[in-house]
């Protein structure tokens, strides 16, 4: 490094960040209510700062220098002079040295101190007191980076809505365990692009895969005294900097080639982004960024009393998606993990927060209306969660076009039906339409409802059929923590068994299970290690479990039990992309368009009787029989029907009119069957499902006028 001006020239407001030119760094950072901001330099290690300087220009509430004669690899962080008044919300401390919020690489770790309060943590003040303790020791430093890569070979799948087929996973839990991959690359994101990896993936018939947050995310201190970790990492330290801890190299293009050998097998890539709060915490939470460059511009404070947070996440503070410079921050972050590390899309995680407004939830809010105009963001897969602690913070169905949803509605409705429950008959025939009652409105499509079996919050697929009671020992919290209701059923014993029986049962049930999501309009999300029978031992928020808890057990996937359950699920992935009523990409009303009288969706009972509004509100109805047909193109009808039998005793189905050559495609009481020709009726196990079809001998002809 050459010698250290005396001073900064004075540089740019744009970019904000700090951006290499060839010749120099400019650092551009946003704060509405500073007096004064100080750039620090540090040396390789990030021990030693070696020089303070102050920002010498303020535009537009954006401070900025341009330090010549230095480049990537500079280790650097800020200081912010100005008001430590809690009670107006300004809590300026310069002996806190602070994160860029564009700092784009980190080096380093948090080393739990007090002094990373910008209060006196023990002070009868509290939060009112003032800390003079120097916080640099034990923060991160930001470093420079030059990020240029080379995507001119890189073609996006871009793979349509209507055919995606989502695959939730953890960067680390996804390739620990897994043999196949060099033991330096196992949960890593060199990992995640490894040749097995992809090849599983194709096998399932994944077209996406989303990842668990992969900003870079903070070890909590609580978490760290009880022996645990933060696993998912939603608690976010950086927006623009990709976590570390996954990195086998010092290079992050490692995670640019993971993604390019995931677009060059068609398979897209998808983050789950945490914007809706910070690490920091609430008012008694740490200073490491945000809180002091300008706490009353990037937080919602209470409006009366802006000494506190508002906590709509329930994780302490909540980002103020009212400010433009907060909007800008967050559209500029995705727009950069979207440019360059290729990202094919963004689930928000509680997106309800990020539409929030002061009287309630927007639809119409900035925040939306930002990202639907971009023209790089509008274009990729964006999904919310509708959900969030604050009032009024269940909004399903209710986000603007462009979006989809979580569905937890979906999960419920599927989980209550196989378990049993009496008057789901209903709810499932309207979750296997693509969830009309909630998504159509406003020319939005049924691709809108993300349906999910299981999450990475919750019981996996397996547990769901093990377990009736959540078993969180290992969380230290008592099992007090995580989903009392999981609308589970263990099948008569809690846990693992020896028993053929209630295996037989818990087999049958996942499989028509599975067959129940391949099969619904909507777009199917698997959670990573549901193909194989992945079980959590009945831990349903794994949240602090960074082991054999939470990682994949490929050994279990190599079992013929595993194996079996995987080829099941490429099976059912491979029908739904050959029969497009399967996926169909508007949704259906029970109209003649295929014509010869027969209806796009119809709904009949075990007798081959459509259904009455008496049978629908029969509470004991365990079995229903949904087809959906359309029209070829050279004007034969083709028709796919799903027999479903939630009851304990075998169901005889009486198939209705027009009488034609069926096959069975998946029978999931019969897993290792191929496809086989049937007559007009056939029987389905308990709670078994079937998938069948036909094609009309109709000749080619017009369909009647209706």
């Amino acid at each position: 490094m050459h010698a250290l001006p005396d001073r900064l020239e004075a540089g740019s407001p744009y970019p904000l960040g700090a951006t290499f030119d060839g010749e120099g760094v400019n650092f551009a950072v946003f704060s509405a209510n500073a007096d004064a901001i100080e750039l620090c330099i540090f040396d390789p290690q990030g021990k030693r700062e070696l020089k303070r300087f102050a920002l010498p220009e303020c535009t537009d509430e954006v401070w900025h220098g341009y330090l010549p004669d230095v480049g990537p690899g500079l280790l650097y962080g800020y200081r912010a002079h100005g008001r430590y008044e809690p009670e107006a919300g300004h809590r300026f401390n310069p002996h806190k040295l602070l994160l860029d919020p564009y700092a784009r690489k980190l080096h380093g770790a948090i080393k739990w101190t007090d002094a990373l309060h910008g209060y006196q943590i023990r002070s009868k003040k509290e939060d009112l007191s003032f800390d003079k303790r120097d916080s640099a020791p034990a923060m991160p430093k930001c470093v420079v980076v030059d990020d240029h890569f080379d995507w001119s070979r890189d073609k996006r799948p871009n793979t349509p809505w209507s055919e995606t087929v989502i695959y939730e996973a953890h960067v680390k839990g996804l390739t620990k365990l897994m043999e196949l991959v060099p033991p330096r690359e196992r949960g890593t994101y060199a990992g995640l692009g490894h040749p097995a990896v992809i090849k599983h993936l194709k096998r399932i018939g994944v077209t996406a895969i989303e990842l668990l947050p992969i900003h870079s995310f903070t070890q909590d201190r609580f978490l760290q005294e009880k022996g645990l970790r933060n696993y998912w990492g939603y608690n976010t330290l950086g927006f623009f900097a990709p976590e570390q801890a996954y990195f086998s190299s010092d290079s992050q293009d490692e995670l640019r080639r993971a993604v390019h050998r995931l677009h060059k097998a068609g398979i897209e890539v998808i983050l789950d982004v945490v914007y809706n709060h910070t690490c920091e915490g609430s008012e008694k939470g740490p200073t490491l960024s945000w809180r002091g460059l300008d706490n009353a511009s990037y937080y919602r404070l209470v409006q009366d009393n802006p000494r506190y947070t508002i906590n709509d996440t329930g994780t302490g503070n909540t980002l103020n998606m009212s400010k433009a410079r907060v909007i800008q921050m967050v559209a500029d972050s995705l727009r950069y993990w979207a440019t360059s590390f290729g990202v094919d899309g963004f689930r928000f995680d509680l997106g309800l927060t990020l539409g929030r407004e002061a009287d309630g939830f927007d639809p119409g809010s900035a925040f939306f209306d930002v990202l639907r105009q971009d023209p790089v963001l509008g274009r990729l897969k964006l999904i919310t969660e509708p959900w969030d602690v604050g009032p009024g913070g269940y909004q399903l169905g209710n986000f603007p076009p462009g979006f989809a949803e979580w569905n937890d509605k979906y999960r419920d409705t599927v989980r209550e039906y196989w378990k049993g429950e009496p008057g789901k008959r209903g709810d499932l025939a309207a979750r296997l339409s693509g969830s009309g009652d909630l998504f159509d409105r406003r020319a939005r499509r049924p691709w809108a409802s993300v349906n999910l079996l299981a999450a990475h919050d919750g019981f996996t697929l397996a547990d769901t059929v093990m377990y009736e009671e959540r078993h969180n020992e290992a969380n230290g919290e008592d099992n007090r923590d995580g989903h009392s209701h999981n609308a589970s059923c263990n099948w008569g014993v809690e846990g693992p068994t020896d028993d053929p029986s209630v295996n037989d049962a818990r087999g049958r049930v996942m499989r028509s299970m599975l067959t129940t999501l391949m099969s619904s309009l909507g777009t199917p999300m698997l959670v990573a290690g549901d193909e194989f029978g992945r079980t959590q031992g009945g831990n349903n928020n794994a949240y602090c479990q960074d082991n054999e808890i939470s990682w994949l057990d490929w050994k279990a996937a190599d079992t013929p039990e595993g194996q079996a359950l995987i080829e099941f699920t490429g099976r059912l992935a491979a029908l739904r992309r050959r029969y497009p009523v399967l996926r169909s990409n508007t949704f259906l009303y029970g109209q003649d368009t295929p014509g010869h009288g027969i209806n796009d969706i119809e709904w009949w009972d075990e007798q081959g009787k459509q259904l009455s509004s008496e049978d629908w509100d029969n509470p004991e109805g365990r079995a229903l029989m949904m087809r959906r047909a359309s029209r070829t193109e050279d004007g034969q009808v083709e028709a796919v029907s799903l027999l479903l039998n939630a009851s304990g005793d075998p169901i005889t189905f009486q198939l209705p009119p027009p009488h034609a050559q069926r096959m069975v495609l998946v029978d999931s009481a019969k897993p290792d069957e191929g496809e086989i020709e049937i007559g007009d009726s056939y029987e389905v196990a308990p709670q078994g499902a079937v998938l069948l079809t036909w094609l009309s001998t109709f000749e080619q002809s017009e369909p009647d006028e209706q």
